[in-house]
């Protein structure tokens, strides 16, 4: 690999457990790069070892990524490769990196993916719930607001969700989606993937909370959790309800928003009743 003119910034997936599990190209790319952006340097070392790879590597992590940015943009306009990679699975998600892309791309410097492995996916496509449509809703928050409206988006969500937890709070986790009404979901807890120890438990979450409430998992924890049931809509129902709220006075479009989020109905659905 020669450096150009204008500089690459390649995101670089590597595995979430097992080394075997990193593509030839991606090997290729660390090892003849200029440098390895790493949220631990200690953890790619590992990597980097594993493959020969004797190339520079510098921390890249949420508390100094802002400053960082100029200089590897520096670096990058000088034609110089640069490889973004997270301790395991594919960059950005959930992981630091996306002001950078940002900044390179509002630079004009070529950002290239290189597929690899993922653990929201691994987990998706052995959880046995339906994989197309979901959504991926990250870490779950530990407390606050931010756990509230997470807790409302999943409470509402027809499709499947995928999370990621931190082992010591998955027991508690799955009581408080027990609690919430959820008890008969299915969902999965999938453990240590690709790893030597990789384990995939299924039932509903109140099967999956008693579990661990008295075992709790180690290691990276991804947990898939089936839609919401969806309610019939009873639009002769939801027509009634528009027409009082029109005749108080509301505005079409806040009659379409608690039609569609109080409501669930579709969001089609609700901007015809709200406008009719």
């Amino acid at each position: 690999m020669t450096a150009t003119s204008a500089g690459t910034l390649y995101i670089v997936s590597t595995p979430i457990g097992n080394l075997g599990d990193l593509s030839a190209r991606a090997a290729d790319i660390l090892r003849a790069c200029n440098l390895v952006l790493a949220e631990d340097t200690r953890a790619t070392g590992v990597l980097m070892q594993h493959i020969d790879a004797h190339t520079p590597l510098a921390s890249l992590h949420e508390h100094n990524e802002a400053s960082m940015i100029p200089r590897v943009l520096e670096r990058l306009s000088r034609g110089e490769t640069v490889a973004v990679v997270s301790d395991a699975g594919t960059p950005l998600v959930s992981d630091p990196g996306e002001r950078l892309v940002r900044a390179a791309i509002a630079a004009n410097v070529p950002v290239v993916p290189v597929p690899g492995a993922s653990a929201l996916l691994a987990a998706l496509v052995v959880s046995g719930l339906a994989p197309v449509p979901f959504t991926f809703m990250g870490f779950v928050p530990r407390k606050g607001r931010e756990r509230a409206e997470f807790m409302a988006a999943l409470d509402a969500l027809p499709h499947t969700a995928v999370c990621y937890e931190s082992p010591e709070r998955v027991g508690d986790t799955l009581a408080a989606w027990a609690e919430a009404g959820w008890g008969e979901r299915n969902a999965i807890v999938a453990r240590e993937l690709t790893k030597r120890f990789e384990d995939v438990r299924r039932g509903t979450v109140n099967e999956l909370a008693a579990y661990h409430s008295e075992r709790p998992p180690r290691g990276e924890v991804v947990i898939v959790l089936e839609g919401a049931a969806q309610v019939p809509v009873d639009e002769h129902a939801l027509a009634s309800l528009a027409r009082t709220w029109r005749e108080e006075g509301l505005p079409a479009r806040e009659v379409a928003r608690r039609l569609s989020e109080e409501h669930r109905a579709p969001r089609n659905l609700a901007y015809r009743l709200a406008h009719e």
